[in-house]
C-alpha cells in the first residue's frame, strides 16, 4: 500500500470551520479562535458573529501574571484544565483539538459557574507549551510530592514538599471553607444493593 494521501485543501478548511464553531460555543474569543484555526478575523467574525451582538470583548487574559496571584480555587481549577489537556496531547490529540476536549471535560467536572473561560485556558496552553502566543514556557505540570495531584508551577520547577500544591490546601480547609465544598461537592456513592441485585439476577437469569 501506497503512502496516505495528504487532506484536501478542503478538509482543512471544514476540519478548521468545525473547530471554529465549537471554540465559539465555548466562549471563545475572536482572536483566539483566530489563533486555533489559522482563520482570519473577518471571516471569524462574518461566520460566526453576523449581528457583532453577541461578540466576545474584553481584555485578552495573561496567564504567567495572574496565575502566581490567583486564589486557591482558581488555581485548582487552571490545573485541572492543563493537566486533562496534557492528558489529550500524550494520547495523541493535535493541541487545538486537545484544548477544546479537555476544556468541555472540565466543565463536566467542576460545578459552574466554571472559574476558567475558555480564553484563559488557551492562554494557560499557550504558556505551558510555547505554543500560539509565544516560544517561552511559563508554567510546568509537576506532581505533588504528598497527594500525587498534577497542578501548574513555574516552568522548571520541582517541588520537594506540597507547600504549593493547591489541591492539598484544598483537602486541609474542605472541613471549614464553604467555597470549597460548593465548588466540589461530595457525590454520592452508588447504591450497591441495586448493584448486587442486578448481578444476582444476570446470573440466575432473571
Amino acid at each position: 500500500m501506497g503512502e496516505p494521501r495528504p487532506p484536501l485543501r478542503v478538509d482543512r478548511q471544514l476540519r478548521a470551520l468545525q473547530l471554529a464553531k465549537d471554540c465559539a460555543a465555548l466562549g471563545a474569543r475572536v482572536r483566539t479562535i483566530g489563533h486555533l484555526t489559522g482563520l482570519p478575523p473577518r471571516e471569524l467574525l462574518r461566520l460566526l458573529f453576523p449581528d457583532r451582538e453577541n461578540v466576545p470583548r474584553g481584555r485578552p487574559p495573561d496567564s504567567p501574571e495572574w496565575y502566581h496571584g490567583a486564589n486557591l480555587l482558581y488555581r485548582a481549577e487552571a490545573s485541572i484544565v492543563v493537566s486533562l489537556y496534557r492528558r489529550l496531547r500524550d494520547g495523541g490529540f493535535a493541541a487545538a483539538e486537545a484544548l477544546v476536549a479537555a476544556y468541555r471535560h472540565y466543565g463536566s467536572v467542576c460545578e459552574p459557574p466554571q472559574r476558567i473561560s475558555f480564553d484563559r485556558a488557551f492562554d494557560l496552553v499557550a504558556h505551558t507549551d510555547g505554543l500560539w502566543l509565544t516560544s517561552v514556557q511559563s508554567f510546568s505540570l509537576v506532581a505533588c510530592p504528598t497527594c500525587h495531584s498534577e497542578y501548574l508551577a513555574a516552568y522548571g520547577s520541582a517541588p520537594r514538599s506540597n507547600d504549593e500544591c493547591p489541591f492539598c490546601k484544598l483537602v486541609q480547609r474542605y472541613g471549614t471553607d464553604q467555597r470549597v465544598q460548593a465548588s466540589f461537592p461530595v457525590r454520592p456513592l452508588p447504591d450497591l444493593s441495586q448493584l448486587d441485585l442486578g448481578l444476582h439476577r444476570l446470573l440466575n437469569g432473571r
